[in-house]
C-alpha cells in the first residue's frame, strides 16, 4: 500500500492512475482504493473496494456500494474516451480517470432465417416492443447479492464457441446490431446451470431469443441465457451455480441447438468470456490398458 499526502485533483488523479497500474491498492490518509479484479476494456468489469462510507459515481451516476464496500463499474463494447470515476470521502474528492481499451470486432453473416426473424411484420414487432420493455426491466431489478464479487463467472456449459462478443451481424445479406453474446453450440438437451448464483427476474419465450432465462447478481449484474428448450425455474426463484436452469435448445432465432450467454451491468453490454475463467472441457477418462 502506497501512502501519499492530499494533493491538488490534477495532480491526484495521475497518482491514482499511477499507483493502481502497478500495486491495484494505494491510500491517502485514511482513504483507501484497492483494485480487486477486471481491466478497462470494452466489455470489461472491474470490482474495487473502498471505503463503505464513501459516495462514488461513474461518469456522474452515482454507484452502489456493498456493506464491506466493495463496488462494480463496466465498460460497453463501444465505449471509449475518459471515464471519470469520482470518490467522496469525508469531503474529500478523489479523481480516477480511466480508458477503456479499444478492441477489433469480426463480423458474421447468417443466411436462411425465417424472414420474420430479421425482417418480423407490424403485428410481431408490438411483441417485440413488449419482449424489449420485459428484458430491460429484468435487468435493473437490484439485489446486494455479492457471490460474483468473491468468484468469477463459470461457464453454463461447455461447447464450441460458434459466436464471439461484438462481432458485426449480417442477417440474410442486412446488416443488424453487433452480437452481444457468446454462442456455444452443443447438443439439444445439453444441461444449463447459472454462472453464479442469483435471483430469477425473467423466464419466458421471447420472439428473438426464445425460451430465455435472465438473473440477478446483484449490484445491477445480470446474465441471460437465451434459446434454450426448456426452462426449469421460474421468476422469484434464487439459484445457486448448480441448479439446473434449463436445457439447449434452438428456440427464437435460431439456425441450430445452441446457447445464448451473455451479462449486463445495467444497460451496458459486457463480455462473458472476459469475466469467467477459462472453459474447462471433462474429457472422458481413458481405458485401462490391458
Amino acid at each position: 500500500m502506497y501512502k501519499i499526502k492530499q494533493m491538488k485533483s490534477n495532480l491526484l488523479t495521475f497518482y491514482f492512475i499511477f499507483f493502481l497500474f502497478i500495486s491495484n491498492k494505494i491510500a491517502l490518509g485514511d482513504f483507501f482504493l484497492e483494485k480487486i479484479r477486471g481491466d478497462s476494456i470494452q466489455g470489461g468489469l472491474i470490482i474495487y473496494k473502498t471505503n463503505p462510507q464513501a459516495e462514488i459515481f461513474f461518469k456522474n451516476d452515482k454507484i452502489n456500494i456493498s456493506p464491506n464496500g466493495f463496488f462494480v463499474i463496466a465498460f460497453h463494447r463501444d465505449d471509449k474516451g475518459k471515464h471519470e470515476l469520482k470518490l467522496i470521502y469525508k469531503n474529500k474528492t478523489h479523481l480516477v480517470n480511466l480508458y477503456p481499451k479499444q478492441r477489433k470486432y469480426l463480423e458474421e453473416k447468417i443466411q436462411n432465417l425465417p424472414k420474420n426473424m430479421v425482417s418480423p411484420s407490424l403485428e410481431i414487432l408490438s411483441k417485440i416492443k413488449k419482449d424489449i420493455d420485459d428484458v430491460k426491466r429484468a435487468r435493473m431489478k437490484f439485489s446486494k447479492n455479492e457471490d460474483f464479487i468473491y468468484n468469477k463467472f463459470k461457464w453454463p456449459l461447455t461447447g464450441r464457441i460458434t459466436g464471439v462478443y461484438g462481432s458485426k451481424r449480417i442477417l440474410n445479406g442486412k446488416k443488424r446490431q453487433p452480437h452481444y453474446g457468446i454462442d456455444i453450440a452443443t447438443a439439444s438437451g445439453t444441461i444449463v446451470r447459472p454462472s453464479a448464483s442469483g435471483r430469477v427476474v425473467l423466464s419466458k419465450n421471447l420472439h428473438f431469443t426464445g425460451f430465455t432465462i435472465i438473473i440477478d447478481h446483484g449490484y445491477f449484474l445480470s446474465s441471460t441465457y437465451s434459446h434454450l428448450s426448456e426452462i426449469f425455474v421460474k421468476e422469484g426463484e434464487f439459484v445457486n451455480r448448480k441448479k439446473i436452469i434449463g436445457l439447449v435448445g434452438s428456440s427464437g432465432r435460431s439456425t441450430g441447438p445452441h446457447l445464448d450467454w451473455r451479462i449486463n451491468w445495467k444497460n451496458k453490454r459486457l463480455d462473458p468470456k472476459v469475466l469467467s475463467h477459462p472453459m474447462y472441457i471433462h474429457y472422458p477418462i481413458s481405458r485401462p490398458k490391458r
